[in-house]
């Protein structure tokens, strides 16, 4: 393959991404090539060990294709100099960089495209992560997008956008060059035939699914508290089933954050919400982000979905606490000294836990020669700031015998989820101009507004707010499960019996 120096003054461009975030920034990068003694090849920028790296997968790739770069100094640099630039998506743009200074492709052309894909030594252009929000920043700027072709279909969810998917580097250049024409690549949705866990599979534990199906209704909380074997997990399995499925927006923005962390499947997005169910070992990093890349962490990874945390006193405080701002906010930041990136972190929480470290401290024949003080020291590891953030607090007991014999419940995950989308059609309705989703993210004086309690049911939260020394954020948390209980019986008031049964799920708060 012929190639020939572009004019020696002039600068090859094309444009990539650094990430900060959810947030994909413009980087432009710089090739320039000048006569020297010697062979050199610098990239500057403030890039990273992976960034500088791509030097020697480059020059690699190039000669897998027959290129070899020539006997000059070359400088690569990515700009604006003092944004961090971090990852190997970094190796495409340079080497297409190199390859319009060196007249392989079209010098004018590369300006007007935003790349990123890692390169085998081979030539082969490798899959990376944050191909989706690179491929809309690239549509906002109105320039084209080269990506590798399995991340194809994951770009075309951006919509509007002319993309070159490209297998390798031979197939790219004869592309750019016009030899050849590569398919645009299709939007790809997820299989999600895979069957659902059915509520019908869970048998007594009639005040826990009660209390699993509101907490579906209205975006609530919730903790369940129990013996070892009583279904918690099992619960909480189900409860993705009830959720009404994501919208186009709704999906676009778990599948952004997805794309981040390298966890979109084949480019393909799906409507179901996420479900994430850490070990009680995850660290903080794991849990709310961070790291060197500073990734997303289990609490943005469920966004719009349900973050399941089993044997809640298991983790560490510090991981738990860290907590207590995302599910407040919708939100994480994560601080470090050079960077703040922000994620998006409005997710249910869903909890399950022992009463005590043995767990069988209602049964006097099992629990362990500590009881019930080893309940207390157990119960004790969790804050009550974070306890303060959870609306339903559910006592689920152990299965007898009886209810094990009897037949599936006539109800199951289809009748509940139809009462729980029309619960939610009702708050999609009431909120569509204040920017929120459930009853669960209403607060303030709008919350008191909305939920029309009765004066006999204000009486009755008044007294519970002082025998129960409910702070102001679980007067408000008592208040929206209120709401949701009218709104599944599709009522404009809030009665006393909805109250009532609203105190029903904080009456475990006391006994932490």
């Amino acid at each position: 393959m012929r190639w020939e120096l572009v004019d020696r003054m002039s600068v090859a461009h094309i444009y990539t991404v650094a990430f900060a975030g959810i947030e994909a920034r413009e980087v432009d990068v710089q090739v320039h090539m000048v006569p020297a003694g010697q062979h050199s090849f610098t990239v500057v920028g403030l890039a990273d060990k992976a960034v500088g790296e791509s030097r020697e997968r480059v020059r690699a790739a190039l000669n897998a294709i027959g290129l070899a770069l020539p006997i000059q100094r070359i400088t690569v640099n990515l700009a604006p100099a003092d944004l961090p630039k971090e990852g190997s998506h970094y190796d495409l743009p340079i080497a297409l960089g190199l390859l319009a200074a060196m007249g392989v492709v079209p010098l004018s052309e590369m300006a007007s495209y935003v790349a990123l894909g890692e390169l085998s030594l081979d030539g082969a252009i490798v899959p990376v992560a944050g191909v989706l929000p690179a491929a809309i920043q690239a549509l906002e700027v109105d320039k084209g997008f080269i990506c590798p072709a399995a991340s194809g279909p994951e770009a075309a969810w951006a919509g509007g956008l002319q993309i070159v998917a490209a297998p390798n580097l031979i197939a790219l250049i004869n592309h750019l060059k016009g030899v050849q024409v590569l398919a645009a690549p299709t939007a790809k949705l997820a299989d999600e035939s895979a069957n659902v866990p059915d509520l019908r599979d869970v048998k007594g534990q009639e005040t826990a699914k009660r209390a699993l199906e509101v907490a579906a209704a209205g975006g609530h909380n919730m903790l369940m508290i129990g013996p070892p074997g009583a279904g918690k997990s099992m619960l909480a399995a189900r409860l993705p089933g009830l959720l009404p499925p994501l919208d186009a927006r709704e999906a676009l923005e778990v599948s952004m954050v997805q794309s981040l962390a390298g966890e979109l499947k084949n480019g393909a997005i799906g409507r179901r919400r996420p479900f994430r169910a850490p070990h009680h070992s995850a660290s903080m990093a794991a849990m709310v982000g961070g790291g060197i890349r500073a990734k997303p962490g289990e609490v943005s990874l469920a966004h719009l979905g349900v973050l399941f945390l089993d044997e809640l006193p298991e983790f560490q405080r510090a991981v738990l606490d860290s907590l207590r701002q995302p599910l407040e906010t919708g939100e994480t930041l994560v601080a470090r000294a050079n960077a703040h990136v922000r994620y998006p972190s409005r997710v249910q929480l869903v909890a399950a836990m022992n009463p005590c470290r043995c767990g069988h401290l209602a049964d006097a024949g099992q629990a362990c020669s500590r009881a019930p003080k080893c309940a207390g020291d157990y119960q004790a590891r969790l804050s009550g700031p974070l306890l303060d953030r959870i609306d339903l607090h559910v006592e689920v007991s152990a299965v007898s015998a009886q209810d094990l014999t009897l037949p599936p419940p006539s109800e199951g995950t289809a009748e509940v989820a139809a009462r729980v989308a029309t619960a939610r059609e009702i708050q999609r309705a009431r909120y569509e101009r204040e920017g929120i989703r459930t009853n669960a993210e209403a607060d303030g004086e709008f919350l008191e507004d909305v939920a029309h309690p009765t004066n006999d049911g204000l009486a009755l939260l008044a007294k519970a707010v002082d025998a129960l020394k409910l702070s102001a954020r679980g007067y408000h948390r008592v208040l929206r499960v209120a709401r949701t209980l009218a709104d599944l019986e599709a009522t404009a008031v809030v009665t006393r019996a909805h109250i009532a049964e609203a105190l029903s799920y904080r009456r475990l708060q006391s006994a932490f």
